[in-house]
């Protein structure tokens, strides 16, 4: 298969702007960080192009592809926002600690909604990971629902050594990948998490060499658009809502989301 990059050359850009590119392929959109020389490092305004890709994507999309130019996927949050001055036009840390909790609280939540969108049920989503994948980077790759990593990959939650603590809405879905105490042991040390454990603690679904990071998830990405929509839909919100239920709540959501897809298949659905 020919690699996402070749394949969508061609493509106009639906976004193309603070280092976040969008294009969209009938039921495959690409999401492509495009700041390699600065490691695809995080700002605002590369959060709020993340959100505007996410209110961009047409109906017709099944499938969401995300990956980055270059060595890393993200390097994490860009240095200038630890200065005193932070970013042009923005609040700078100092800022956000002098205001009031309500202010505060929406800064944090406007920054999120770039990682919240990811989770919908009507999308499957894919992270194509390589490098380093440091703070924003590793809480963006978890905001997708599958992560196909390079075999140089480099996960790390670097926001606790820094004072702070990952806001960017990585601690849900990393507790729910590798349990509390891996979790827990991963963000307070700060250390990286190569492919190999990767994948054997359930971060990632399989690792590659670097040069077929981009014909693996897109494999991926064709194997979940093979599958009818409607029952992919129906499977991803019955695992998604496994943690809220109990086991018997949970065979009763199987058996209608079921029943649903047999009247479906018979004509007979709504």
């Amino acid at each position: 298969m020919a690699s996402p990059e070749h394949d969508l050359a061609p493509l106009d850009p639906l976004l193309d702007r603070d280092g976040v590119r969008l294009t969209v392929d009938d039921a495959l959109a690409t999401v492509t960080l495009t700041n390699p020389a600065k490691r695809n490092a995080q700002s605002p305004a590369l959060w709020r192009a993340l959100a505007e890709a996410g209110r961009l994507l047409p109906g017709t999309v099944r499938v969401v592809l995300l990956r980055a130019e270059g060595k890393s996927f993200s390097a994490g949050l860009d240095r200038q926002a630890f200065t005193p001055e932070g970013f042009d036009g923005e609040p700078s840390f100092l800022d956000l600690a002098r205001g009031d909790d309500k202010e505060l609280d929406a800064t944090i939540a406007e920054y999120q909604e770039a990682f919240t969108w990811w989770r919908r049920g009507d999308l499957v989503t894919v992270a194509a990971v390589q490098g380093h994948a440091i703070g924003a980077g590793f809480q963006l790759a978890l905001a997708c629902d599958l992560r196909v990593v390079a075999d140089d990959v480099q996960f790390a939650m670097r926001e606790t050594s820094l004072g702070l603590v990952p806001d960017l809405t990585g601690t849900h879905p990393l507790v729910g990948l590798v349990g509390y105490a891996r979790a827990l042991e991963i963000c307070v040390t700060g250390r990286f998490v190569a492919a190999q454990e990767a994948v054997g603690c359930g971060l990632a679904n399989i690792a590659v060499p670097r040069d077929q990071l981009d014909a693996a998830a897109a494999d991926l990405a064709s194997a979940v658009l093979a599958a009818p929509r409607d029952a992919v839909i129906e499977t991803k919100t019955l695992l998604q809502g496994v943690h809220d239920r109990s086991y018997e709540e949970q065979r009763a959501a199987e058996r209608q989301a079921q029943g649903r897809r047999l009247r479906d298949l018979a004509g007979l659905g709504e």
